[in-house]
């Protein structure tokens, strides 16, 4: 299945990117790179955990979780 591209939303001086494909432990070694590119420095999940938090944390991504406990 094909998934849309990410989308970047900006409001006065903050900027979100809403992504619509969460990476599993199996693809996880390119998330961090992809979010580095548009400049990402906090993860907000809104979905069940489908992968390790640690290696995104890891590169200087802080992790917060609206809805679930995959980041307490």
């Amino acid at each position: 299945m094909n998934h849309p591209a990410p989308v970047e939303i900006s409001c006065e001086n903050m900027r979100f990117l809403i992504t619509h494909n969460p990476p599993t432990n199996a693809t996880l070694n390119k998330f961090p790179e992809e979010l580095k590119k548009y400049g990402v420095t906090t993860l907000v999940r809104v979905c069940d955990a489908t992968y390790d938090k640690a290696p995104v944390e890891k590169e200087g991504i802080h992790g917060i979780c609206a809805g679930c406990t995959c980041f307490d």
